[in-house]
């Protein structure tokens, strides 16, 4: 199975970009959920995913519901800066598991009719009251990297 990043309703595409490098280097699918703040070919885009862009695993949705439905036994966690729990509090060391790691707009997140029910699979990233979040991508890079470290880091030498 695998790990994947989702990215709802991206707007910055040098955010985009750079997940989508870092996606590559990690053998990560990247969904993206429409609509899209910009276009895939967009060159701040391309520039921020290099000439990698076209190497990277990604899949493209008309809304949420339909991932779900494409992945019905894939495990859900949604990250955001109000999440209760931090992501070092969960397992995610079961390859045999389809694991998505939810990110929301940069400038309003994941709508909260979209969490509700699912709180339980909120999480943030540790952080001091300086900053209200960190950027998208460094967000992903850190869940990524913990879900990769906590399976061995497979395929990665």
């Amino acid at each position: 199975m695998s790990l994947h990043i989702v990215l709802f309703e991206p707007e910055i595409p040098a955010n985009t970009g750079n997940i989508s490098r870092t996606c590559l280097g990690t053998g990560t699918t990247l969904h993206l959920v429409h609509p899209l703040g910009f276009s895939t070919d967009d060159r701040m885009l391309r520039r921020a995913g290099l000439d990698y862009w076209k190497d990277v695993d990604v899949k493209e949705h008309p809304s949420i519901h339909e991932v779900y439905a494409a992945y019905p036994e894939g495990e859900f966690y949604y990250i955001e800066n109000f999440g209760t729990k931090h992501y070092t509090d969960f397992d995610f060391s079961d390859t045999n598991k389809h694991i998505f790691f939810v990110f929301g707009k940069e400038t309003t997140g994941i709508p909260k009719a979209l969490l509700h029910g699912k709180e339980d699979r909120c999480l943030r990233i540790h952080m001091n009251e300086n900053i209200r979040s960190l950027n998208l991508s460094n967000t992903a890079a850190i869940i990524l990297y913990e879900a990769l470290r906590q399976q061995n880091f497979p395929g990665m030498r």
